[in-house]
């Protein structure tokens, strides 16, 4: 169901986005006129790897999940796409298929920019090239980081670096949020670790005090102490 950006509501959840809220006003404007708001059901593919470039899209409610699966079934989850998280900027570069799949975790709205309008807007003000470049390179930047991490840390900080990552919306500016809706299934598949290694390891963090577990659901109890258990000072 596609609807035109016509409501001030999603409006004021954009200018909540720090990439957005950043790109120069000229864009910003465009960017509006030329978006669409689209809702998703639960489970309903968005695109899937090797689908044609469709344009760019922003998480304004609700939870995308971003992965792949082998021919045999089984599933590499890549991220969880949060509010004010925007995805699919690497078709937009190259032209090229979707490299991963997109479906909807849950009810989700999204702000869904085609390509047919990017193209036509970057076309005549090739400019606003570079803002999608910093969107571009954020992504590049927690890419390298999260290969590092596989190749050098042991499984407990790779775990609370990750669970600070999503509680901080993957570097979107703002309050850190206690809860995070994730099942530790995807916790695994997120880091390629056995799911009994998850268990063991947030159970390990709840009994020093850093978080809370619920059925679905982990509460980040105490932020300074899971940056203790990252050992964020040391990368």
């Amino acid at each position: 169901m596609i609807l035109p950006f016509s409501s001030s509501q999603p409006l004021a959840v954009l200018e909540r986005s720090a990439w957005f809220r950043a790109a120069p006003a000229a864009l910003r404007a465009q960017l509006i006129e030329r978006g669409r708001v689209q809702h998703v059901q639960a489970d309903q593919r968005l695109f899937m790897r090797g689908d044609p470039d469709d344009g760019l899209y922003c998480v304004l409610d609700g939870l995308m999940r971003i992965g792949a699966a082998s021919s045999a079934g089984k599933e590499a989850l890549l991220a969880l796409i949060e509010p004010l998280n925007w995805f699919g900027e690497i078709a937009l570069f190259d032209g090229r298929p979707r490299t991963h799949d997109a479906y909807a975790e849950r009810d989700s709205v999204l702000f869904h920019l085609p390509r047919v309008e990017l193209v036509t807007m970057l076309e005549r003000t090739p400019e606003h090239w570079h803002a999608f470049g910093l969107l571009l390179t954020h992504k590049l930047r927690l890419a390298f980081e999260a290969i590092e991490e596989a190749a050098l840390l042991p499984a407990a900080q790779r775990l609370a670096r990750r669970l600070l990552l999503m509680a901080g919306g993957y570097g979107e500016p703002g309050a850190l949020r206690r809860v995070l809706k994730v099942p530790q299934e995807d916790l695994a598949m997120m880091l390629a670790l056995s799911r009994q290694t998850i268990n063991q390891t947030l159970k390990q963090f709840e009994l020093k005090g850093a978080l809370q577990l619920r059925y679905a659901e982990i509460e980040i109890v105490d932020a300074a102490k899971l940056a203790a258990l990252a050992d964020l000072d040391a990368h």
